[in-house]
């Protein structure tokens, strides 16, 4: 099998069975999700959708948040990973939005990447997400499966994976490509004991066929 009709079917798949895949954070605004994922950094979907509704009734936009104290602002995000860290980001990403940005998220990886907290893989989700820009996240379940099933060759670091996909998959599919890969990491293709039982994908996974010749 080449690589393109590997590809085509992946692609041919989700179009399919999942065509309207999108994120699981639960998000009214561009603001609302750019704290969300810089939340979600080393912590699930889930614990950050029961702790956001908290945050963001104190603190619904960049104005508010600004003003927030550390104290104000720590004992809502307490319950997520590097809490510490979080609390300082989400305060100084606010503050940059109102001296840099007019309080408005913006929507290129370059101007996003200046915030406290967001790194290139937070900038890929909100460009992709809101406005469906050809950026590809890649965390470690789009590391994981697109590894598996042989979309990457040879990619060790996040960057290498982004850039080969980005390479292989046409422009309009990239932005939904990026849901199809999570949340088949999360449900099926799992870190440990992935369900390969029960995947639709195996014809074309060097991870099952690999693992079916031992």
């Amino acid at each position: 099998m080449t690589k393109k009709d590997r590809y085509n079917f992946f692609i041919d798949y989700f179009l399919q069975h999942a065509p309207d895949a999108e994120t699981e954070l639960i998000y009214d605004d561009p603001f609302q999700l750019l704290v969300a994922v810089i939340l979600s950094a080393q912590c699930t979907d889930k614990r950050v959708n029961i702790t956001t509704p908290f945050i963001f009734e104190k603190f619904p936009d960049a104005a508010s948040m600004s003003k927030a104290k550390f104290d104000d602002l720590f004992p809502l995000i307490k319950s997520i990973s590097y809490p510490n860290n979080k609390t300082k980001h989400l305060i100084g990403m606010a503050n940059m939005l109102l001296e840099k940005f007019n309080g408005k998220v913006p929507m290129t990886v370059e101007e996003l990447v200046q915030l406290p907290g967001v790194g290139r893989k937070t900038a890929n989700v909100i460009t992709s997400v809101i406005d469906k820009q050809p950026n590809m996240a890649v965390d470690t379940h789009v590391f994981r499966v697109s590894n598996r099933l042989g979309l990457t060759t040879n990619a060790k670091t996040p960057l290498a994976v982004e850039k080969q996909l980005i390479k292989n998959i046409p422009a309009p599919y990239i932005h939904m490509a990026h849901h199809w890969l999570i949340l088949h990491g999360r449900y099926i293709c799992t870190a440990r004991s992935p369900k390969c039982s029960i995947c639709d994908l195996q014809s074309i996974c060097k991870y099952v066929n690999k693992k079916g010749k031992r």
